[in-house]
């Protein structure tokens, strides 16, 4: 009976799938098991708007992985464009060289191989593997976690961080199919992202919405509340300011222009007007407009050299080579 109703359950969520599902370029026949890995990667912690133009333009500028390895990781770093976390560019960049150098420039095929990856972990190995080669691997992000929890656990949220119980159930559910179990893992994860979500659920529009645990069981609160992760104030924000200013020009930044007092612009100071493109002094301006500590922008320009984000020279500081 069992095995009767997680087949019923498989047909009506990737059924739903078939009609519902987002128009996106990394899903369409064509696209490469590159352009699959880069949107896998952008996609952590990252809404899909926001990466969307920025994948564009990484695909047309670097369509395949020698490409993108033939630039410095800097390059990966400029054209990350606003989607946060830039250390997955270099990583990306770190793929890309292991490719073209273990792998014939082409992404790996199989979950072991594309582990082995500089900066690939064990969600994006199987997601890859899944979606670019079609292989039967189970795919666990957030959104999956929630569906399961929802539909099978009838809790309102999974737990904090991935359980070792939660992958033996997604485990369980998988179809033993090849196809199918594609057509499984994209399709949770679309339920979870547009109709399952975390705060406003669409309940009314899930296809498996009378075969709930959580609806049977009347909807029970989250045992925890989720916080979101601080923003304003944060070395994070510093560090995402410092590397707007290095991302805006091509030559060297004096440490003293990221690290002194705010500077007015718009009196053409010419010893900072040459470290900044011509007419474009905004990133500089938002990074004083901050007002950090001082302390605190030495921590985050450390943080950013530590992480390979940024290298010191003789003329100040750059992206990396």
């Amino acid at each position: 009976m069992r095995d009767v109703r997680l087949r019923d359950l498989q047909v009506r969520v990737t059924d739903w799938f078939t009609d519902a599902a987002r128009d996106l370029p990394w899903r369409e026949p064509g696209c490469s098991p590159w352009g699959i890995l880069v949107s896998e990667v952008m996609l952590q912690q990252t809404p899909v708007v926001r990466v969307l133009p920025v994948w564009r333009e990484w695909l047309e500028r670097w369509p395949s992985p020698a490409d993108l390895a033939a630039e410095p990781a800097g390059a990966a770093v400029r054209h990350w464009g606003r989607l946060g976390y830039p250390r997955r560019a270099l990583r990306l960049h770190a793929a890309a060289t292991a490719m073209v150098a273990h792998h014939d420039g082409e992404v790996p095929r199989t979950h072991e191989e594309l582990l082995s990856l500089p900066g690939v972990g064990a969600y994006t190995a199987a997601a890859v593997a899944a979606f670019a080669f079609g292989r039967r691997e189970t795919v666990v992000d957030t959104n999956i976690r929630r569906v399961h929890a929802r539909l099978f656990g009838g809790t309102a949220l999974p737990a904090p961080a991935l359980t070792a119980a939660e992958t033996r159930r997604a485990v369980e559910l998988l179809p033993e199919d090849d196809a199918l179990s594609v057509r499984w893992n994209a399709a949770v994860m679309e339920l979870g992202a547009i109709i399952c979500t975390a705060r406003s659920p669409l309940c009314d529009a899930c296809p498996v919405f009378d075969a709930c645990a959580w609806i049977a069981a009347g909807r029970p609160a989250p045992e925890y509340v989720p916080k979101g992760q601080s923003w304003a104030g944060t070395d994070r924000q510093v560090r995402g300011a410092l590397v707007a200013v290095l991302r805006e020009t091509d030559t060297a930044v004096p440490r003293s222009v990221l690290l002194d007092a705010p500077v007015d612009l718009s009196i053409g100071d010419s010893a900072v007007a040459v470290h900044v493109p011509q007419g474009k002094p905004g990133a500089l301006t938002a990074l004083h407009g901050l007002r950090a500590p001082a302390e605190q922008l030495e921590r985050a320009l450390a943080g950013l050299l530590a992480d390979g984000l940024a290298e010191e020279t003789d003329g100040g500081i750059r992206l990396p080579g």
